[in-house]
């Protein structure tokens, strides 16, 4: 294929880090098959790209989209229904656009909240008071900026997606193995997979991936990681009490984290089946304490620092919960 004769990529990036952007980077010189078998039509951050270029493409003109970030203003929204309309695969492509990723914990706060956070805490300099206004008059005339949601969205709650692809970011590994496919694809040697499943990733848990000793859990306290003087290297994290996130998490990234003495936080997002990710998770910290007294196991699962971040960092705008009070008053305007 040559010139204008291949199918059209195209990335964009919404509300996360950035750091989905730098992964599609880090597959080394897989990238030139990339650039040998797509003509990129949209990527704003490694080429110069217009918005109105992509409104004059025929609808479902881009074949492959991969769309990194979640929900959290106007203009993300109005780029997902512009990418919907233009592609004929859309990729939610890493942890916030799949789940709502580590954004997605501010669903627990209202708009002002966050607002007041950013612009009036210590690192600020903001002695008026100023917030961002989606409208403001200036001499020359009104300008506009993105209109902030008081509830942030994974990309599937604003239009439909094709394929789900987690990680933050997802692992150059699999990414390549994608790249891979695509291109098999079109030169005839593969078949995509049914749409509306996950890839680039495994289709167990990170427990199975692991290569830690598992033994009969008998834990009696959580504890910080930062705070057990010695890690057993070999020794399942839990069995330590470290409260580690490899039972619930879909396995794929290969244990990178526990294999480093670092627990699973829970990038790749629920393992297969699991409807509600902070609820398996409960589930399944619950079943290794040794105790079988109610108001101990409470006492004991009060003992995790951080119970938010710990079942629902990555995966609080796709739960059952969805948000907090606060962001649903507010996103009702009350």
């Amino acid at each position: 294929m040559s010139g204008n004769n291949k199918p059209k990529f195209a990335m964009y990036w919404a509300a996360g880090c950035g750091g989905c952007e730098i992964s599609v980077l880090n597959i080394h010189e897989k990238i030139l098959e990339v650039d040998a078998n797509f003509q990129l039509a949209f990527w704003p951050v490694a080429m110069d790209s217009k918005v109105k270029d992509v409104e004059a493409l025929p609808d479902g003109d881009i074949l492959l989209t991969l769309f990194n970030g979640s929900i959290r203003n106007s203009e993300n929204e109005e780029m997902a229904h512009l990418l919907r309309r233009k592609s004929a695969l859309l990729v939610a492509f890493g942890s916030c656009a799949c789940e709502g990723g580590i954004p997605g914990l501010a669903n627990f706060s209202s708009a002002k909240s966050v607002f007041d956070t950013a612009y009036h805490t210590i690192s600020t300099d903001n002695p008026e008071g100023i917030h961002p206004q989606p409208e403001y008059v200036v001499k020359e005339g009104t300008l506009h900026i993105p209109q902030f949601y008081p509830v942030l969205k994974s990309l599937d709650q604003v239009v439909p997606v094709d394929y789900y692809m987690p990680g933050c970011p997802p692992e150059p590994t699999q990414i390549a193995a994608v790249v891979d496919l695509v291109v098999n694809v079109l030169q005839g040697k593969a078949e995509l997979p049914p749409k509306g499943v996950t890839i680039g990733a495994g289709n167990s848990t990170v427990c199975d991936e692991c290569k830690r000793k598992r033994n009969v859990k008998t834990i009696k306290k959580f504890v910080r990681i930062q705070d057990v003087e010695r890690i057993d290297p070999e020794l399942c994290l839990l069995e330590q009490g470290i409260p580690c996130n490899g039972p619930a998490t879909r396995s794929g990234c290969g244990a990178l984290c526990p294999s480093a003495g670092a627990q699973c936080i829970g990038c790749y997002g629920p393992a297969e089946g699991v409807i509600d990710f902070g609820a398996r998770l409960i589930t399944a910290f619950a079943s290794v304490i040794d105790s079988t007294d109610p108001d101990e196991i409470s006492i004991i699962l009060d003992g995790i620092p951080d119970p938010a971040g710990q079942f629902y960092r990555f995966s609080l705008a796709k739960s059952l919960l969805r948000a907090g009070k606060p962001a649903w008053l507010n996103a009702n305007g009350k």
